[in-house]
């Protein structure tokens, strides 16, 4: 993927996402999480979902990927702070998109937003620290 110039304000391309019952399934599985409503739609009907619905853990999975994604698997994930909001049902797409707020050369903070047909899943923040290829070089030091 070509890059240009990082910095405040650098937008990350957008990502969408096919919310299929496999994902949703899947996802809860690998999280351990055997509520019903993420894998039972007869007894999330009776909940009052009109579906199964994503967990929080698979939302958050899809963000960590969306960010490495971009800065590269040697980038770290330092913080992932998110806020569910409108619930991922399947047969609906999330498209992730993202922002760079703040960057100091080696650590960015990145705006997340995951919307579907509802409105926004997911919203927060991710702190990456950056591969190499990302940092800005240090300044060099004055008489060096």
């Amino acid at each position: 993927m070509e890059r240009g110039p990082l910095g405040a304000g650098t937008a990350l391309p957008s990502l969408a996402v096919p919310v299929t019952r496999t994902l949703i399934v899947a996802g809860a599985i690998a999280s351990r999480d055997f509520q019903d409503v993420h894998h039972d739609a007869e007894l999330a009907k009776e909940k009052g979902s009109p579906d199964i619905f994503m967990n929080i853990l698979t939302t958050n999975g899809l963000v960590g990927r969306y960010v490495t994604d971009f800065f590269g698997e040697r980038a770290v994930l330092r913080k992932v702070a998110i806020r569910l909001g409108a619930p991922n049902h399947p047969g609906d797409t999330m498209v992730l998109s993202g922002m760079v707020g703040a960057f100091d050369g080696t650590t960015a903070e990145v705006r997340i937003v995951g919307a579907n047909s509802l409105g926004n899943h997911v919203t927060g923040t991710v702190t990456v620290t950056l591969p190499k290829e990302f940092q800005e070089p240090a300044e060099p030091e004055e008489g060096v």
